[in-house]
């Protein structure tokens, strides 16, 4: 069972004309017209005073490549993990306790996986989480394949899911591309994981939002982590 954290979209701004006065018309006064000019050139539109809408795009993609801000994942970082990798500015992660009570720890798997970060995009002005999972002590060691697919299964509403061989870093490593329903808004949304296998077993990162626009607004922060991933 997924970690059931979710935030409300922003409401919508509406803007309305308003109305000042209400008494006639004052009659206009005359003016002359003006001469016509020998050759007419078409003139600009005139901007729209209309409010801009908040409402973002369904297609909205990454504005661009993150620039590294910080690492995560090494000594005297927030998360201790097995690997290490760049973060862009504002991004906050936060250490996941596995809780004792064992409803509550479930709350924190998936599939064969447990959480161990969460990486807070709302400082950096964006609405999603960049998650990291590893395998639970004990446990079989999969491949970063079968270890990935269980991951996306442990959602019971993926589909459309598409599987890629890559590098993360210099690491071989697996990725997936899928959709979940989401509960909050009632459509299906994009999410994208990678695996890798360290000597500490597998590590799972998923990159998520509250719906596919902010997933793909926050791509560049996945990429960065994948591209920068490295072993400890």
């Amino acid at each position: 069972m997924r970690l059931p954290i979710r935030l409300l979209a922003p409401l919508l701004l509406a803007a309305g004309p308003l109305l000042t006065g209400c008494g006639g018309p004052e009659p206009l006064p005359e003016v002359a017209p003006a001469p016509r000019p020998t050759s007419a050139q078409p003139s600009a539109p005139a901007p729209s005073s209309a409010a801009p809408s908040t409402a973002r795009p369904s297609s909205a993609g990454p504005s661009g490549p993150a620039v590294a801000a910080a690492s995560l994942g090494g000594r005297g970082t927030a998360c201790p993990l097995p690997v290490s990798f760049s973060l862009p500015k504002d991004w906050k992660p936060n250490a996941i306790e596995l809780p004792t009570d064992p409803d509550l720890a479930d709350l924190a798997r998936r599939g064969p996986a447990v959480m161990r970060c969460e990486i807070d995009a709302k400082p950096a002005g964006l609405i999603g989480f960049l998650r990291v999972w590893t395998l639970e002590k004990g446990s079989a060691r999969p491949s970063a394949r079968a270890a990935l697919e269980a991951f996306v299964k442990g959602d019971e509403t993926s589909s459309a899911v598409s599987y890629r061989e890559t590098r993360a870093g210099t690491l071989p490593a697996v990725e997936a591309t899928y959709t979940v329903r989401s509960a909050l808004f009632d459509e299906d949304k994009e999410e994208r994981a990678f695996a890798v296998t360290t000597p500490e077993g597998v590590v799972v990162v998923d990159l998520g939002g509250t719906d596919t626009a902010e997933h793909r607004e926050m791509l560049p922060a996945y990429e960065l982590a994948r591209t920068t991933l490295k072993a400890l």
